[in-house]
């Protein structure tokens, strides 16, 4: 048995999960409502106060499903009771983020700005401090969502291995190259 899998997902106070009969799993609580459409092979049991996850035989596909869908209900659980947040950092010379609803500006030392249009289910504020870089947090409660423009936003201009100038996220550790002076 998976050790992930056989774990089972402890449904926190104010949240309901139910499953659709075309296989789609349900979570609401108090942040909102998420979906996942469940493989037709694996089965979900929903109590009381936990979601079971079981599979059908030991076969790899099924052994890998039954990981992979238990943790993605529990992220969905964790989701709509605390939420996922993601912050970014801009390090550069000039780089700066100024976010107005769902549009996030983005001056990253190119020729023009960047406008990064967000899905509505996730906000976005920035800040800038004197002293310290600016920042954009990222708050949703998909987890999968999340991660997807997070990686998006840090692609328009990855840190770079020698000055370390680029967006990253705030937990990244850049691992600095020396330059063609080092070698002499």
């Amino acid at each position: 048995m998976s050790r992930i899998g056989k774990k089972p997902v402890t449904l926190t106070k104010g949240v309901t999960a139910t499953v659709t009969p075309a296989n789609e799993l349900i979570v609401k609580g108090p942040k909102g409502e998420l979906r996942q459409a469940i493989d037709r092979d694996i089965t979900i049991r929903i109590d009381a106060e936990h979601i079971t996850i079981e599979r059908p035989t030991d076969q790899i596909r099924h052994r890998a499903l039954h990981g992979l869908y238990r943790s993605l209900i529990a992220n969905m659980v964790t989701g709509v009771t605390t939420g996922f947040k993601r912050e970014l950092e801009l390090v550069g010379v000039g780089y700066r983020a100024a976010v107005t609803g769902q549009l996030i500006d983005l001056a990253l030392g190119y020729s023009h700005n960047i406008i990064f249009e967000l899905p509505k289910e996730i906000k976005a504020s920035a800040t800038a401090e004197k002293g310290k870089n600016p920042t954009i947090l990222l708050e949703s409660n998909d987890k999968q969502l999340l991660g997807a423009v997070a990686a998006k936003l840090r692609s328009l201009r990855k840190p770079e291995p020698y000055k370390g100038k680029g967006v990253r996220y705030s937990d990244e550790i850049v691992r600095r190259k020396a330059g063609k002076a080092a070698g002499k």
